[in-house]
Order: structure tokens, then sequence, then C-alpha cells
């Protein structure tokens, strides 16, 4: 039994852990600090920890709120924390490794290495699946398909095997930049493959424990049981919570846990090089390009740009309730973690908040951005043309957008919220809060515009909103549709003069007509079906085109 005297030290423990190491900061930037994370550090409540880097230091961390509501643990800089997809890094750092062993070449065929991936009459190379430009669809998005529950217990075999009967891809490798938590699984089967070790034992033996990360690992058994970790919420309201479940036994794309004092020393391992060297590196964050020439930002396994004028690689996580985010400011050689188990914290941007304390804004365009952002109503010229463009329009992948003018101001609108674009260029607007996006317009066709991001684009072309259809009109629809690629079944049912998509493992969802042949409803792993007809005119099936999956096939039985 334990005393009075060792209760007592084991609480002042945990109090001190979960209280910050500060190395020679000011108190007054300690409290700007603490007060973004204030609202998280309270009885009752999940949070964070967060770190920041400095040079080889980790100059703070600390713990807000609570890693275990049930027993009252609190989230300390030693919390262990599932890191979602900020995974990926180390898988991508895995394969670089392996490519300078010499046991591969980044730009070889996948189907060397994994012969039990469908011969799909293209080359998809290991660059592909590192940069997100493979074109293979996404395993969660098949998965629920398929009926599996992303709460449900997950495995790396159900992964592989569902990967393994695909009939076709998104799109042409190279063609475009998609993320895709396919590939990365595909990457952790090329490691077991190549060096003959599992992605888990792999990145122990050559990342982790040369770097002193001993707390981390990748958690490829869901069962497995890990002392300090935390666990995983949703929010219910201002004061209560729910537990976000997570059983996944998988590699490579999700799973590592780790901690924010690990963290700190992987961050400096981008500047002050203990694992591989400065080319090795430099090969992890060079961004990835498409067949036309355009370059992403996104290099392997983490983000490639520029954060007020300083060069940053960084990535986010998000897996049930837990939201993390890295970035690495390497000239600086500075970095910041926020590690999350509430589902609602946006991560990322406490990341930048943490970095705006520290990191001069060094950019020459700066000033000049924000004046020309200030100026919200569309010039006189353009108005004849923007009044063209109010209504409704939708991109193949099933994405959807309303553009409307207000007061000679034109903005897009997605559901509730309505974001104002301000001229750019002639013909090309901008989003106010994210210059690098962009809507080019078409003086010729103002029935389609093209949205571009860094490295990316979306096409949107416009649609008009049916009106609900007779029973007559609705009853070519209905039907039981089979896909046989995830051997699964829909049924389109009519009901009270309305359709529904209908499936044993999900709540019936209402179908909505975006035109003749596009039909939407609120699953987020399907949310866009096209309809296909014979030359008869008939409804013969349709495709699933959403999201991050395209051309899924499902073919009407009856």
């Amino acid at each position: 039994m334990k005393t009075a005297k060792s209760l007592l030290t084991a609480a002042l423990l945990i109090t001190l852990t979960a209280t910050a190491h500060a190395q020679n900061l000011p108190d007054s930037l300690v409290k700007k600090i603490n007060s973004l994370f204030k609202q998280w550090d309270k009885p009752g409540s999940p949070g964070c920890a967060i770190g920041i880097v400095r040079n080889d230091s980790l100059i703070f961390a600390k713990g807000y709120g609570l890693a275990n509501l049930e027993y009252g643990v609190h989230n300390t800089p030693k919390t262990l924390f599932h890191m979602a997809s900020v995974s990926k890094q180390f898988t991508a750092y895995s394969i670089v490794l392996l490519a300078k062993q010499g046991k591969l070449n980044l730009d070889d065929d996948i189907r060397k290495y994994l012969p039990w991936f469908p011969n799909l009459g293209v080359t998809i190379t290991i660059r592909n699946l590192l940069n997100h430009t493979s074109g293979v669809r996404d395993q969660w998005q098949l998965l629920a398909t398929a009926g599996t529950r992303l709460d449900d217990v997950i495995t790396q075999e159900q992964i592989v095997k569902i990967l393994g009967k695909q009939q076709a891809l998104n799109f042409k490798p190279g063609e475009k930049f998609m993320y895709s938590n396919s590939g990365f699984t595909l990457l952790a089967e090329i490691v077991k493959e190549v060096s003959g070790k599992s992605l888990r034992q792999f990145t122990d033996s050559v990342i982790f424990k040369p770097l002193g990360m001993t707390a981390t690992h990748i958690h490829d058994d869901y069962t497995e049981i890990e002392p300090g970790r935390s666990y995983s919420y949703d929010r219910k309201d201002s004061a209560h919570y729910s537990n976000a479940i997570l059983n996944y036994s998988v590699a490579g794309a999700t799973s590592l846990f780790s901690t924010v004092e690990d963290l700190a020393k992987w961050e400096m391992n981008f500047y002050q090089y203990k694992v591989g060297n400065k080319q090795d590196i430099e090969t992890l964050t060079t961004k990835g390009h498409l067949n036309d020439g355009i370059v992403n930002d996104y290099a392997m396994g983490i983000s490639n740009d520029i954060y007020k004028g300083n060069k940053r690689y960084s990535h986010d996580g998000a897996d049930a309730g837990y939201r993390t985010n890295v970035s690495i400011f390497p000239d600086l050689k500075m970095g910041f973690i926020v590690l999350s188990n509430l589902g609602d914290i946006n991560v990322g941007g406490k990341a930048n908040e943490l970095a705006d304390l520290f990191v001069k804004d060094k950019s020459a365009s700066a000033s000049k951005a924000t004046r020309k952002l200030k100026a919200g109503k569309a010039p006189a010229e353009d108005l004849p043309f923007l009044k063209k463009l109010p209504g409704d329009y939708i991109t193949p992948e099933g994405t959807t957008l309303s553009l409307e003018l207000k007061n000679d101001s034109l903005f897009y609108r997605v559901g509730a919220d309505a974001y104002l674009l301000v001229k750019d260029s002639v013909l090309t607007y901008c989003m106010f809060y994210a210059p690098e996006v962009k809507f080019k317009f078409s003086a010729d066709n103002n029935n389609a515009f093209i949205v571009t991001t860094p490295g990316d684009k979306l096409n949107f072309s416009r649609y008009t909103k049916t009106v609900n259809k007779d029973d007559r009109a609705l009853r070519p629809y209905t039907g039981t549709y089979y896909c046989p690629e995830l051997d699964c079944n829909y049924r389109i049912v009519l009901n009270d003069h309305q359709l529904y998509l209908t499936n044993a493992k999900y709540d019936d969802q209402k179908l909505t007509f975006a035109g003749s042949n596009d039909l939407l409803d609120d699953n987020w792993w399907m949310n866009h079906l096209v309809i296909t007809r014979n030359s008869k005119n008939e409804v013969t099936g349709f495709e699933v085109n959403s999201g991050r999956v395209m051309h899924l096939k499902f073919v009407k039985t009856k």
C-alpha cells in the first residue's frame, strides 16, 4: 500500500511535469504562450501539449487540459499522442534512407516491390506515392464505402486486400495532386518488402533509437497497452465531451505514437543532422511536381512552404479526436509542436500563433498585399461580367459552392459561410484572407471557372438545382447497385416523393439533384454520385466521384 508521503510525491511529480520547462523565456512571453491555450487548461477539459524548439534545445514545453477525463490525468510534454498524418514524414524518410542504401530507386515502379498491386496499364512510381500524385484512391473512403466505420477495428491486411482489388485510378499518375493515405500504406509495405522489417521495426532501429526518441513507435497493434497515452475526445457542447474511438492496427499513413519531448529531437534533425545527412533532408523536403511542370508545396510526407518570408516544413494530422501539427523553420533553427486530444482544436492555427511570437515577418510583399486586399469592392469595369457569374457550381469530385455578388463585391459561399473575393488580375480574383487561392474566370464562358491553389487546381461548372421531380420521373433511379471492387451493395429507394440512398450499415441519406445525372448526399465518403446510362437513356449504374475517390463504379443489378 502506498503511504501518504509517496502519494504526495507522485502528485507533485504530475504537477511539475504538467508545468512548462522554459529556458530563459521572459515571463511576459510565457504569459502570451499560456494565453493561447488557456481555454483548455481547466478542470474536466481535454487539451494539448506543446513544445518550442530553438537550436539544440526544447526551450518551452507544457501540457494543458487532461489526457484522460475519467481518471483526471493531465497532459504533459511526456504524454503519448496518436500523431495521425504527421506519421507520413517518418514513412517517407524511411524510403529516403533505403534509397540512399541503394535498396530502391524513388522512380521505380511500385509493382517491382508489390506485385500484388493491380496492373492498371500505367506506371506508378514510389515518388508518385510520396508526392500524392499516384492517383491511387484513398483507403479511408474505400473502406467507408464498403461498410467499414472508421471506429471499427481496421488492420493493415484489410487495407492491402481492398487496394489489391482496385480496377482504376482517380487519374493518370503525375496528372494531379490528390492526397491519398493509401499511398503511404503502400510505402510501408515497400519498406517491409525491401528491408525485411516492418515499418515499426525499421523506424525504431534506424530513426527513433539513434535520435533518442525512446517513447516513440509505430502503433501497429491497437490492443497494445501504452502507459502515459492520451485518450481521444470530441466535443458534445461547451462543457461535455464524448470518446472518439480509434482502433487502428495500421502503419504508413498514420499510427505514430510520440511525445513533445521526442518530437523536439526529430525537429532538430532537420538542421542538425544525426540520422541521415543534409542531402537526405533535402530529398525529403523537395517539392513534388506534376507532369505539366506545376510545382506543389507538398514534398515527401511533409509540406515545404513559406511562412512570413521564412522557409517552413510542416504537416497536420487528424484521426478521431487527435489533432497534431509539427512545423520546422530550418533557416531559423526553430520548431513548434502542438498535439491535441480534442477534435475541435485548430492545431495548425495555434502553431502559427506560437510562431508569430518568435518569427519575424521577412516578406517584402507583406505590406503591399495587405494594402491590396483592403479594397473589397470589384472595379466598376468588371461588374457587367461579374453579374453573369452568380449561381451554383460543382467539380467532377463533387465539391460544390455558390458565387454571389452583393454591394458590388464578389463572394463565394459554402453552406452558411460566405468568403470575400478581391481582384488579383484580369479576370482573376483571389480570396481576401488567402490570396494564393485564385478564381480564374474566362470572358468566353461564364458557366465555368478554375480555382488554383499552390500546386493544384479545381474545375468548377455551373449546375441548376433541380426541383423535386414527380414519382414517375424518380422511379427509374431506384434499384440495387453493386460494386465489384468493394463487394458491396447500396440501394436507391423512393419514399414519400423523395429518393434515398440506403445501406445496411448506415442511416438513409436523402439524395438531391445537381442536374439530371448528378446526385448529392451527406455521406462524406460518397457524397457525389454520377448516374451512368445506356444508349436507350436507361439508368445502368452510378460512379462515385467524391473527394479522394473517383470513377468507382456501381452497376445496377435490379
